[in-house]
């Protein structure tokens, strides 16, 4: 930027000069312009990376068309390229756009969108691309995303240029016809409209290729990240503990990312609105300098009083008061989509938890609850879905009433002059036409508002989800906290230590506690007393607290809760889980199965299924134990993994993980008098004070 910045700096001089020195019409004015630009353009060194791009873009254009503009003023453009020439107003139009995006960055809602924007255009990630009809190669993610960037703003500046010189030969073409003028009217049509047309339409094509891919790279991109963020470090189990302000997170990383970057099929994303507003800040400049020259001389009509670039300052007005009325009457539509992605996320939930809860449910006769549950769920998407159709029928009253009249003020201020034989048809089109063009893009936030809206929410759900995340994240950045560190020796030490509940309640406290490698440990105490706490602690997942607790450097540890976790898939997935099947031999996994006595599924590793539905209680925990055989963790924490199968059955069990896994230590809850059989020691949770403290008792 540094670079660019004196380029334009150096430019601004030569223009200065020039125009002090009368060689350079309008020279002055774009040399001040240029300083502005230069400076901006120095300054965007510390704004977002995505609206560098823009500002680089706008600057390089400023020195580019500066010169050629320049070159035509002191006669230096070459002959051959008299008919291609460009408006003396170009480079001072690129020049303010730089400036005011480097200025708008510093709004707060520019920075929010921005904020998420700059992870994908600051990794160093490497991907790989191809332009056809070249071989594909590899460079930095990023690198990619800003050169298709950068082309598509370019792309989109020229079909508005395009659809400039198209407003001429409209004007020449109603002329013609007005004239009956044949030969004139075929030579227009067929090599000024035709080959144009045709280059806008094959623009366009190769603008959406090049679009599509950037969406989906991008979107590829950031929501790996986000899956990243929020699994990293256990941050999903914090901010489930925290009950964080962050509802269903797999809608935020579904949905949410994919609106955020292309709007789905309900409005815009950023890339959309970006080169959207590109386009229309171009569109509006050009058609603005169009409409100030068709109506230079025009007077207000019936009076002889003359106002310069009269009908774009009826544009200008006409277009504010619409913009202000539409903010007026929408501006609640951000609070109702923000609560309409809540309410359909929460039914879908509700849907899903009773698919994966079906077979208690229909033991304990919960239909007529659950029924009552979902359509309590569904009101509310049918009370927000109300309450955005009354909103938006006020909107769309006032937009549809404000878009049927705009198309018919600018033949209503030219008809007088048309009428007095002062302009002729193709004059009064192409006013009509460039007054459409600039009224339009002044109405952005009329025409957009809904969209605009609906984006906002969408800004706002992927903000609270990201501060959900950090907040998460955070939890234990600075003392006091629970500090799990590795040390040479075999045992698990916990030293001084004060476990909390989210809510700030004791629930664990101890000077100090040993587990010996080798020693097995049966954890016992009344519910609620923290043994499940205890377990977590030592897993160094739980958050809340201080205190320190010492694992064996080097040595694995394994976790089954009561109730474990089976992901959707083929069954062998669910028995190597969190490891990858294909490290273990199907062999390997029938064994294990087989041990942890279910015989009968060690022949159907490969079907698939929703296991956590199909598989009972006891069937789900004698699988997680098929788990620790093929993982042999050097410790295993058995959180009352065995409850939900018989006595006999549980001695089994145990009895194949001290066969199976000799070097393992094991650490069980339980309340059953029959596993103290199984252990050589016992740690008792008694009641100390407002908290619980793990005892060695004497059986």
């Amino acid at each position: 930027m540094k670079a660019l910045s004196l380029a334009v700096l150096a430019f601004a001089v030569l223009s200065l000069g020039l125009g002090a020195a009368g060689k350079f019409d309008g020279g002055l004015l774009l040399g001040t312009a240029c300083l502005i630009c230069a400076v901006s353009t120095f300054r965007s060194q510390k704004i977002s990376s995505f609206l560098k791009i823009f500002v680089a873009i706008f600057a390089s254009e400023t020195v580019i068309f500066g010169l050629i503009v320049m070159a035509i003023k002191l006669g230096f453009w070459p002959e051959w390229a008299r008919d291609y020439v460009i408006p003396d107003s170009l480079p001072l139009t690129v020049a303010v756009f730089g400036i005011l995006v480097e200025a708008v960055s510093h709004l707060a809602v520019v920075r929010a969108i921005t904020s998420i924007a700059d992870r994908y255009f600051e990794n160093d990630d490497m991907g790989s691309a191809r332009i056809w009809p070249l071989a594909r190669f590899m460079a930095k993610e990023r690198r990619v995303a800003i050169a298709m960037v950068a082309f598509l703003v370019v792309v989109n500046q020229a079909q508005v240029a395009i659809s400039v010189r198209l407003s001429f030969f409209n004007r020449d073409w109603f002329n013609a016809i007005q004239a009956r003028e044949e030969a004139t009217f075929w030579n227009l049509l067929l090599w000024v409209f035709t080959p144009w047309a045709f280059i806008y339409v094959a623009s366009a094509i190769i603008e959406f290729v090049v679009q599509s891919m950037l969406i989906i790279r991008w979107r590829n991109w950031l929501t790996s990240h986000y899956i990243a963020r929020w699994l990293d470090g256990n941050t999903h189990y914090r901010m489930s503990l925290l009950n964080a302000d962050a509802d269903n997170p797999d809608q935020r990383i579904a949905e949410d990312v994919n609106r955020f970057i292309d709007g789905g099929n309900v409005g815009y994303g950023i890339y959309s609105y970006s080169i959207l507003l590109i386009s229309t800040l171009s569109s509006l400049v050009s058609f603005s300098i169009v409409l100030w020259g068709l109506s230079e001389n025009f007077t207000i009509p019936y009076t002889n009083t003359s106002i310069p670039g009269f009908l774009f300052w009826v544009a200008l007005a006409y277009a504010a008061l619409g913009t202000a009325i539409t903010h007026w009457i929408g501006r609640p539509l951000v609070a109702l989509y923000f609560a309409r992605q809540r309410y359909e996320a929460d039914f879908r939930f509700s849907l899903a938890r009773l698919r994966e809860y079906a077979e208690q449910v229909a033991l304990l006769g919960g239909e007529r609850a659950e029924q009552s549950s979902l359509r309590a769920r569904f009101g509310a998407i049918i009370g927000n879905y109300l309450s955005i159709v009354q909103r938006r029928k006020q909107l769309m009253a006032f937009t549809a009433t404000y878009g049927q009249i705009s198309p018919i003020i600018p033949y209503i201020f030219t008809a007088p002059f048309y009428f007095a034989q002062k302009i002729q048809l193709g004059v009064m089109t192409q006013t009509a036409g460039a007054f459409g063009r600039v009224e339009g893009a002044l109405t952005f936030f009329v025409n957009y508002y809904s969209s605009l809206a609906d984006f906002k929410a969408v800004l706002d759900r992927l903000t609270s989800f990201d501060t959900a995340i950090d907040t998460a994240r955070n939890l234990d950045a600075a003392p006091p906290r629970i500090e799990v560190t590795s040390h040479a020796l075999t045992d698990i030490e916990i030293g001084r230590l004060d476990v909390r509940l989210p809510d700030g309640r004791h629930v664990i406290g101890t000077e100090g506690v040993v587990f010996t490698a080798g020693q097995s440990v049966l954890l016992t105490g009344p519910s609620g007393s923290g043994k499940s706490t205890l377990f977590r602690v030592i897993s160094g997942v739980w958050p809340f607290g201080q205190g320190d607790v010492r694992t064996p450097e080097g040595k694995t540890l394994l976790l089954l809760p009561q109730k474990p976790y089976l992901p959707q898939g083929a069954l062998r997935q669910a028995v190597t889980y969190p490891n990858v099947s294909a490290d273990f031999s199907d062999a390997q996994i029938q064994e294990a199965l087989i041990a942890a006595r279910l015989p009968l599924l060690a022949q159907r590793i490969d079907e698939e299924g929703v296991w956590s539905q199909r598989l009972s209680g006891g069937e789900q925990q004698r699988l997680a134990i098929a788990r620790a055989l093929l993982a042999k963790p050097d410790w295993l924490l058995l959180d009352e993994a065995t409850a939900a199968l018989d006595e006999n059955l549980e001695a089994e069990i145990y009895a194949v993980i001290a066969e199976k896994l000799p070097d393992t230590t094991v650490i069980s809850i339980g309340h059953r008098s029959t596993l103290l059989a199984f252990h050589s020691r016992r740690i008792n949770m008694q009641k100390r004070g407002e908290s619980f403290a793990p005892v060695d008792a004497a059986d």
